[in-house]
């Protein structure tokens, strides 16, 4: 008897796909083949260095897989940066862009090739990602996140092709690997998507100066750390109702008190028991 049972792996699978392709080919045929299969000899060598293994390359797309995650979301990188490098050196009216999709998931295997969730999942990342840049799926984060000197953009749960909605981050480049902080903005994106990278920006800074005021509060007095907030509502309630200044009255009050409080509450327990 044969065996017929379905062998299946748990891997790592990249999908690299060109922003625009059809676009390209229409602009400039022979040019658009140039420049993308010298873009996926650079691609193969970069994948072979992270011990992954091309498995496909039909029409524009590139598929490849990792027994690494680690390994993958490197190579990921390194393939975007490269491109970016050839792009900068031969400059093109409209250059060739890649976006790239990560998934860790179980995967069907028949001979060379893999079939599945795991990879289709990965083909509708990559359509996710901005032109330049990387999106993986959460079971690539869990595992990379506290490995990489990469920053990570929650994407939150986005409707997917035949797919349920997963949740998925976009990749940052951060520390040494870019001064920029993060992936460029495609100069053929859209006016919104060149909108949304700096007010991504925007809350993360936010984000970091909120951080660092709750934990200065959370050092102090709870009352002393409640006075100082109401405080600050006063202030700017004050400053942005009129023109005449009050808050003063009130928020010496409040502080008068807290202190108050907190001085009484610290006489030496001797003293306590001298009244008793």
């Amino acid at each position: 008897m044969t065996d017929d049972k379905v062998k299946r792996r748990l891997t790592t699978v990249l999908c690299a796909d060109v922003y625009g392709y059809s676009r390209l080919m229409e602009a400039d045929e022979a040019g658009t083949l140039e420049t993308l299969r010298r873009y996926r000899t650079a691609i193969a060598r970069l994948v072979e260095r992270h011990d992954g293994r091309i498995v496909n390359t039909w029409g524009d797309a590139v598929i490849a897989e990792f027994a690494s995650v680690v390994e993958a979301v490197q190579c990921a990188v390194e393939i975007q940066q490269e491109i970016s490098s050839q792009a900068a050196d031969t400059p093109q009216a409209s250059p060739m862009q890649f976006r790239i999709g990560i998934n860790l998931g179980d995967v069907m295997v028949d001979g060379s090739d893999i079939y599945g969730d795991g990879v289709n999942i990965a083909s509708r990342l990559q359509e996710l990602a901005e032109p330049g840049g990387v999106v993986i799926s959460s079971s690539v984060y869990d595992q990379v996140h506290n490995k990489l000197s990469v920053g990570f953009d929650c994407l939150g749960q986005r409707p997917l092709k035949n797919i349920a909605p997963l949740t998925s981050y976009r990749l940052t480049l951060g520390g040494r690997a870019a001064a920029q902080g993060s992936f460029p903005i495609a100069a053929s994106a859209t006016p919104s998507e060149r909108a949304r990278a700096p007010r991504v920006e925007d809350r993360r800074e936010l984000s970091s100066a909120t951080n660092v005021v709750s934990d200065w509060l959370a050092k102090l007095p709870r009352p002393l750390a409640a006075a100082l907030t109401v405080s600050a509502f006063l202030i700017l309630i004050n400053l942005f109702t009129g023109n005449k200044i009050w808050f003063h009255w009130p928020v010496a009050a409040i502080l008068f008190g807290v202190v108050l409080r907190m001085v009484l509450g610290q006489r030496p327990e001797s003293d306590s028991k001298t009244e008793r």
